[in-house]
């Protein structure tokens, strides 16, 4: 049984091309396209129209993919999200993983690599992009599979860590932790040495599923 798709972007001309790919694919199968989150929420509204997978656009109008994401987490968190973007700064990515989203492609992705994507989605739970995963998650993976408690983490770097799933800057940290952006930039540099880390991605993702953010 293929696997059922809902792409929601508000680019009707991107929505359709990205139909035409997935049907060719062996494993999944487009269900339908909607332009915004509200469109998707009403096509919910039928049980038969609740897909396994909604391939979501970040920047569209009514309802965009970041609040789409939050609700999809908590009214129906078995549908998995990949979400679509032109965006691959960091900030976005850390606010859609935290939204909700199990992976994250950019608009110009090869199809081999969508394809990829969506198999390892199903198959893994998640799938992040290149840029991505060659820096970050390799080494997060190999830190977060070790148990948490075995890595020394003080108490105010798990403080840092739960400020790192935000969209503050550091300079912002600092404040809430009543102390200088040098102190936070040395909390980092910490975790950075004894997770194996290398960028706030990776601390917030890291965060996130350690139960910290």
């Amino acid at each position: 049984m293929k696997h059922s798709i809902a792409i929601v972007d508000d680019h009707i001309l991107i929505a359709k091309a990205l139909s035409g790919i997935i049907e060719n694919f062996k494993d999944f199968e487009v269900l339908y396209e909607c332009e915004n989150g509200k469109a998707l929420q009403e096509k919910f509204s039928n049980k038969k129209n609740i897909p396994d997978i909604v391939l979501l656009d970040i920047s569209m109008p009514v309802m965009d993919g970041f609040e789409t994401a939050q609700w999809l987490r908590q009214s129906h968190p078995q549908v998995l999200i990949m979400a679509l973007s032109m965006q691959d700064d960091e900030q976005s990515l850390i606010k859609m993983i935290k939204s909700g989203a199990k992976g994250y492609l950019l608009k110009n992705v090869h199809p081999l690599e969508l394809e990829k994507a969506l198999i390892n989605l199903v198959k893994n739970g998640s799938y992040y992009p290149d840029w991505a995963t060659s820096k970050v998650f390799t080494s997060l993976g190999s830190a977060s599979n070790a148990q948490t408690e075995t890595i020394n983490i003080t108490e105010r770097e798990k403080e840092f860590l739960q400020y790192s799933v935000t969209e503050m800057s550091y300079k912002e940290i600092a404040e809430k932790m009543f102390c200088s952006p040098r102190t936070v930039e040395s909390y980092r540099d910490a975790l950075f040495e004894k997770l194996g880390l290398k960028t706030r991605v990776g601390l917030a993702v890291y965060a996130m599923k350690n139960g910290f953010g």
